[in-house]
């Protein structure tokens, strides 16, 4: 069972894992090995992305939106109107459906997620979760951009399936090119986090920075996933952003945004870091509030 914390009713809830039986077959059982060496490689997710392209995936839209109670009132399109599953994964939400809070102190969520926040990072062993570390050198690939964020702050939001798909910008700023950096497709569910180490390291990951105008430079960290079968980049570098405006999107499957942001630039909301500090991630969607600029 994994343990969400519900900001808004203040309780602890229960998260409902699609596909969750099928995840602890490769990752839980020991039998479940040899399948593991199939999803976690490029063809697997790349096969996986195709069919949910497919005119034949359109026939799984409606099952999925009525099965998961999507609320399609948020939808800027009908769902008669997709063509495809990834079609219908991939939309768009109406404005007022995600609004970012105009003020510049505020730091808000780049997505809907389930958020996990650990502060005062060692770069050489950024937790990944209890007991196990990666190194911000190895996932970059960049060691001086990575002595920039010791001691920062780390975000980690983890999309699941039933999620919105598209990413923000956290502020208004200016983004640099993608580095984009193959890898493998291991899932980034809680299950597989707390099985194979450095998980960030090795899946495919597209890096960005960005120089926002309130919080110093934020480094973004799009982690590919089994069945992601693609990372989108919708964003014009080296141009004037808006906070709030897209970034990007996943295609079909559940996947992770980290954010990395330089010491002293902000503080998270005590709430989502009590919960950090328990292990417990704390659901936030897209746009809302999650800390400040330190005065």
């Amino acid at each position: 069972m994994i343990k969400i914390y519900d900001r808004k009713s203040g309780q602890i809830t229960e998260e409902n894992v699609v596909g969750g039986k099928l995840l602890e077959m490769p990752y839980a059982r020991p039998y479940g090995r040899p399948f593991l060496h199939l999803v976690k490689r490029k063809f697997f997710s790349q096969l996986y992305g195709k069919a949910m392209d497919s005119a034949w995936s359109r026939k799984m839209v409606d099952d999925f939106i009525s099965d998961h109670a999507i609320d399609m009132n948020e939808s800027l399109k009908p769902a008669s109107s997709f063509q495809s599953f990834n079609d219908f994964f991939t939309r768009k939400l109406k404005p007022e459906a995600r609004p970012f809070d105009s003020d510049p102190d505020a730091f808000c969520s780049p997505a809907d997620s389930r958020l996990l926040v650990f502060e005062d990072i060692d770069i050489e062993y950024v937790i990944q979760v209890k007991g196990l570390t990666y190194s911000l050198k190895e996932l970059l690939r960049n060691d001086e951009l990575s002595e920039r964020y010791q001691g920062g702050t780390v975000l980690v939001f983890r999309l699941n399936p039933l999620d919105y798909h598209r990413f923000h910008f956290v502020d208004d700023g200016v983004a640099y090119p993608t580095v984009n950096i193959e890898g493998l497709y291991y899932s980034v569910n809680p299950l597989a986090l707390k099985t194979i180490s450095r998980i960030y390291v090795e899946n495919k990951r597209a890096i960005t920075k960005f120089e926002s105008r309130n919080f110093g430079t934020v480094l973004y960290a799009e982690i590919g996933a089994t069945n992601v079968g693609s990372i989108i980049q919708t964003h014009k570098d080296c141009t004037s952003l808006e906070k709030g405006s897209e970034k990007g999107y996943f295609k079909f499957g559940g996947s992770t945004v980290i954010l990395y942001v330089e010491k002293g630039k902000l503080l998270i909301a005590d709430d989502i870091l009590k919960a950090s500090k328990e292990g417990m991630e704390t659901r936030v969607l897209c746009g809302e509030v999650i800390g400040r600029k330190p005065n």
